[in-house]
């Protein structure tokens, strides 16, 4: 039988789960919650799961580890410097077989301390390494983040090590498969492709290229989003304590008077439709998350405590951001606007609009100060310039700063493109905020038109 090793992408988290098998046997490092698809390709290829194993303690994610291993009675296995509520503990040197395929588990802390990662072997051949599933200790263009136990020194060259003298020994040919890609909280720096080796990246990867001292003094000057679900996250990945998706059900189709009376009691409202759409017109109270930006930012602005109902063009998105939703944690989607915003406006119900602020009213707007721009892009992105007299608060830190804003002023809020303006308009709305804008395009548009900025 051929051997089987592939990738599973989950978009919008830039998580990248694997399965390899043979000989009718199958392994499975670091799945995500909705499992279907691990078990869809194991029937496929007459493969049975055997065994499941953790990189370390996922932070951004609700691993899956539990659910698989109920349903297919495999054993799961993460790192011995942890205390795990599930699972079996291994450590350095453990090895275990899927047919002819081989890993190997070497110890790599750092990003977390109970942190493993596994060299794969095809013994059919030689026992050199073929491939290693780094989990987040080393990545496509950088490296994993090391701000999450303190001191941060400690763990910077707790990384250092790991890479420098367990990984890049496995020698160039060896294959590099990470647990995520670009777009992932866990790295700022990952490169746009989900291929590399251990002799590219230890050419070309720019972490790579610093002696110790620069490692650990380049990792103490990161600074990376922590979003409060990060707190869940770690609760449900230790304590295996997630409930099975099979015990939850699809959102309830409700009428625009249910929805309102939700509201009213308390329930969040979110609104996954485009920019453009919420602007044009949205339920007062709602909250604006667009669908492609429910995985990095749902997780600070929702809370677990309370009901979703979901606002969405069509059925289809509800069901993409449920998947979204549960894969982190939020189980409590209980509802969506029957017949979306069409709905709310033929029942007659209140709504409120954004304004939609074009580049060149926008400029205009700054230069005769008719107008303040609210810049929620993150520090790095900044750097490269912002419009004159605009306020900068990241999106991650708005809810926290707000008292910093002036009420007496139109703010416009402005991103990279939009779509995260949108969500802070929203929020300054809920909060009270009367005269606020929105700037379609944002910094895209500005770089078109050539805006002043400094």
């Amino acid at each position: 039988m051929t051997m089987l090793l592939e990738a599973f992408k989950s978009e919008g988290l830039a998580h990248i789960s694997y399965m390899l098998g043979h000989q009718g046997e199958a392994a499975v490092i670091d799945p995500r919650r909705d499992i279907e698809a691990y078990l869809d390709l194991a029937r496929q290829n007459g493969l049975r799961i055997t065994h499941i194993f953790e990189t370390h303690r996922n932070e951004d994610y609700v691993i899956g580890s539990v659910e698989l291993a109920r349903k297919t009675g495999a054993t799961i296995h993460h790192g011995a410097a942890m205390d795990f509520a599930y699972g079996n503990a291994v450590s350095e040197g453990d090895t275990f077989k899927v047919g002819d395929l081989e890993l190997r588990v070497l110890e790599t802390p750092g990003h977390t301390p109970e942190s493993i990662s596994l060299v794969m072997a095809d013994t059919s051949t030689t026992p050199e390494p073929l491939g290693v599933f780094t989990g987040d200790a080393l990545f496509i263009g950088d490296v994993g983040r090391t701000d999450f136990y303190e001191p941060v020194d400690r763990w910077a060259e707790a990384l250092y090590d790991s890479i420098h003298e367990k990984l890049l020994p496995l020698g160039d040919q060896t294959i590099l498969y990470p647990a995520h890609g670009a777009g992932s909280v866990c790295g700022a720096h990952m490169a746009q492709r989900e291929f590399s080796t251990i002799g590219y990246e230890r050419r070309h990867n720019r972490m790579l290229q610093f002696d110790r001292d620069a490692f650990i003094r380049a990792k103490r000057e990161e600074s990376h989003d922590r979003p409060p679900y990060f707190l869940k996250m770690e609760e449900h990945n230790q304590q295996g304590n997630p409930r099975p998706l099979d015990d939850l059900a699809f959102p309830t189709p409700m009428a625009p008077g249910e929805v309102s009376d939700a509201l009213e009691k308390g329930t969040q409202v979110v609104d996954i439709r485009s920019p453009e759409a919420f602007a044009g017109a949205f339920i007062p109270g709602s909250t604006a998350i667009p669908l492609n930006m429910l995985a990095p930012y749902a997780g600070f602005f929702l809370s677990y405590d309370a009901d979703i109902i979901l606002v969405a063009e069509n059925v289809e998105q509800v069901s993409e951001a449920l998947t979204t939703l549960r894969r982190i944690g939020y189980d409590r989607v209980t509802g969506h606007l029957r017949g979306g915003l069409t709905s709310w406006e033929v029942a007659g119900l209140p709504y409120d609009t954004i304004p939609a602020v074009h580049v060149d009213s926008l400029v205009d707007g700054v230069q005769n100060d008719s107008l303040r721009v609210l810049d929620v892009r993150k520090p790095g992105e900044v750097e490269g310039g912002m419009l004159p007299g605009a306020i900068h608060i990241p999106l991650a830190e708005l809810m926290d700063r707000m008292n910093e804003l002036p009420k007496d002023e139109l703010l416009v809020a402005f991103c990279g493109s939009g779509m995260r303006a949108i969500i802070a308009a929203s929020l300054l709305k809920g909060r009270g905020f009367g005269d606020v804008g929105n700037s379609l395009g944002s910094m895209a548009a500005c770089r078109m038109r050539g805006c002043p900025i400094k």
